[in-house]
């Protein structure tokens, strides 16, 4: 029976929010097309997440806890979906494009010899097929894809791109338990979870540094090796996560902000670090260099504070402030938690 399936997934028992964002665009495409939306949750906790993709939409959702699906191993996971797909043969399958993501629906289209579109920002159905709009050439142009006709259609949306559902609990549970396939894969012994680790992919708000940081008027104690590394690493951890803070959201980072040795890797936006979507982008001592640009460009609103007027930055910004980070964030910091009661 031709349906949509949309994949959730799950890490250690929790579902990726972002998740929810593919099940209520997979709920919308299925309703202009008349057929059943289901809910693939696979791995720890399959089970009880079962009732909550329900209460998002989900008309059918298939189950496999099995333990050897505990850890995400794409083997596994590829030979499931890809029996699935073949079995049904769904109109679409739809997934946040995440890490995970990517190389699961990446496999299962080579598996079962399905097309594949990623970093979708906007989906439009028309007749039997999909209008997909994603980015191109570092965000600069926007390309449209049509998809469709016979086989399923792969799809991958771009994290907060599209609204989360709405959550329904009168909505009943129709389950489906499936066993795990036998495959051979690598082993996961154990992870190691790095309790400080930024999510800047889910993050509503972020606030990020640039080279920028480095003319931070503070002195250095004696015997610091690099004094430009040390005020740029007190800026970032004494003036931008204080702002993040009061505002309940992440820190960036430039590229040369990181490989200056600024902040750690796991901060970079940017075309070789993470593109985000948040709907306020606070932009501190960054230039904006189109790789930059290619990382943050689709943020909602995007405020930039640079000595430089003329830097690129402010021609991508809805509001600009020309002055010193040094003096222009710790007093913006100081109004919002008297404005928000922090």
């Amino acid at each position: 029976m031709s349906r949509v399936v949309a994949f959730i997934e799950v890490f250690d028992g929790v579902v990726n929010n972002s998740s929810w964002e593919a099940l209520g665009e997979g709920a919308t495409i299925a309703r202009a097309w008349g057929v059943p939306l289901t809910a693939l949750v696979l791995g720890k906790n399959a089970a009880s997440m079962a009732q909550e993709a329900a209460h998002y939409g989900a008309d059918h959702v298939v189950v496999c806890d099995d333990a050897a699906l505990d850890v995400y191993r794409l083997e596994p996971y590829a030979a499931l979906i890809s029996d699935l797909v073949k079995q049904h043969q769904p109109k679409l399958v739809i997934a946040v494009g995440s890490s995970i993501g990517r190389e699961l629906l990446a496999t299962v289209a080579a598996d079962t010899d399905s097309p594949l579109v990623s970093e979708a920002v906007e989906v439009q159905v028309d007749g039997e097929r999909l209008i997909v709009t994603r980015p191109a050439y570092a965000g600069k142009v926007m390309s449209k894809v049509a998809l469709g006709g016979a086989g399923t259609v792969m799809l991958l949306i771009r994290p907060r791109a599209f609204p989360a559902p709405s959550k329904d609990t009168s909505r009943a549970l129709n389950v489906e338990k499936v066993s795990a396939p036998n495959v051979e894969s690598v082993q996961v012994e154990d992870f190691q979870v790095e309790s400080s680790k930024v999510n800047l992919s889910d993050a509503a708000i972020i606030v990020s540094g640039g080279r920028g940081m480095a003319n931070n008027p503070a002195t250095p104690p004696s015997g610091v090796a690099d004094p430009a590394v040390w005020k740029a690493q007190e800026g970032f951890k004494n003036v931008l996560q204080p702002l993040a803070d009061v505002l309940g959201g992440a820190v960036g980072a430039s590229r040369a902000a990181v490989d200056a040795g600024y902040i750690s890797y796991d901060h970079q936006v940017g075309q070789t670090g993470k593109t985000v979507n948040p709907d306020l982008y606070i932009a501190a001592g960054i230039s904006g260099a189109i790789q930059h640009q290619a990382g943050m460009r689709n943020s909602k609103v995007i405020v930039a504070i640079n000595k430089d007027a003329d830097a690129p930055i402010f021609k991508m910004a809805r509001y600009g402030i020309v002055g010193d980070i040094y003096e222009v964030i710790p007093a913006l910091t100081e109004v919002l938690k008297k404005r928000l009661g922090k």
